[in-house]
């Protein structure tokens, strides 16, 4: 059984930084993209930012181009999302996920969530 966990959400003052964490534990089956997805109150989960294996090529959404850094640790298991200049439109729950590459939409392609970490940026 897959489970992915993420840490180091909080809050931050605009212009700040964060980096999120995510372990998986299970068998993730290769050749799955990792990312991150992020959802905002009353807003759709959006696509962050996804990494194909052995980091192949990387995805970006447009709103977090130049600013987030995605990139897995030595140990295949593990992810990361180095946060930059943080804006409060970047106020979200954010989830790590395993699925079909590119991964980068909401729906049937994503096959593995996480419970997701609340970031929160004050102006």
């Amino acid at each position: 059984q897959v489970r992915l966990v993420e840490s180091g959400g909080g809050s931050v003052q605009a212009g700040g930084s964060l980096r999120l964490s995510c372990v998986a534990s299970g068998y993730i089956t290769n050749g799955y993209c990792m990312g991150w997805f992020r959802q905002a109150p009353g807003k759709e989960r959006e696509g962050v930012a996804a990494i194909w294996p052995g980091g192949a090529r990387i995805y970006y959404g447009d709103s977090v181009k130049g600013r987030f850094t995605i990139s897995q640790g030595n140990a295949k298991n593990m992810l990361y999302l180095q946060m930059n200049s943080l804006i409060p439109e970047d106020t979200a729950m954010y989830y790590c996920a395993a699925g079909f590459c590119p991964l980068k939409d909401y729906g049937p392609s994503v096959k593995h969530w996480g419970q997701g970490t609340q970031v929160t940026v004050s102006s």
